[in-house]
């Protein structure tokens, strides 16, 4: 949908190209409500956004959940560390070695139940824990 400013006028002015280029960002539909709120402002557009719902994306909320990610503590514990020594790599190698352990036990975890035909391949968080139980310590 294009606007052009002069089909938008003001008291016989045109408006803003501020104006003008926000209101060709807008839904189609708030079009109208977007063009009576650019006319009331003297200045820069104000209009007021939709409220975003805070999702996080697909991969995100896949990644954070434990009964898919069997990780999670460690890759946290990596990052914490990360963020807390200015993001030197040098000292946060253990917490880098500790997950990518975790990632390799895990795998050949779910490696072995797909040749055994288990559904799903990788346990759950509550199957995992069971494992971790019977092995005795961490084998990471």
């Amino acid at each position: 949908m294009v606007i052009k400013s002069r089909t938008l006028s003001r008291k016989g002015g045109n408006l803003s190209s501020v104006c003008v280029r926000s209101l060709l960002r807008l839904h189609p539909r708030s079009v109208n409500s977007g063009a009576e709120l650019c006319a009331q402002n003297t200045g820069h557009m104000q209009t007021r956004k939709p409220e975003k719902t805070l999702r996080m994306p697909m991969v995100t909320r896949r990644l954070r959940d434990p009964d898919v990610n069997p990780c999670l503590s460690e890759s946290d514990a990596s990052t914490r560390c990360m963020a807390e020594n200015n993001y030197d790599k040098e000292s946060c190698s253990s917490h880098f070695l500790k997950y990518k352990n975790c990632r390799k036990f895990w795998n050949s975890v779910m490696i072995q139940r797909r040749q055994n035909g288990v559904k799903p391949p990788m346990p759950t968080a509550a199957e995992r824990d069971e494992i971790l139980g019977g092995l005795g310590k961490m084998p990471y």
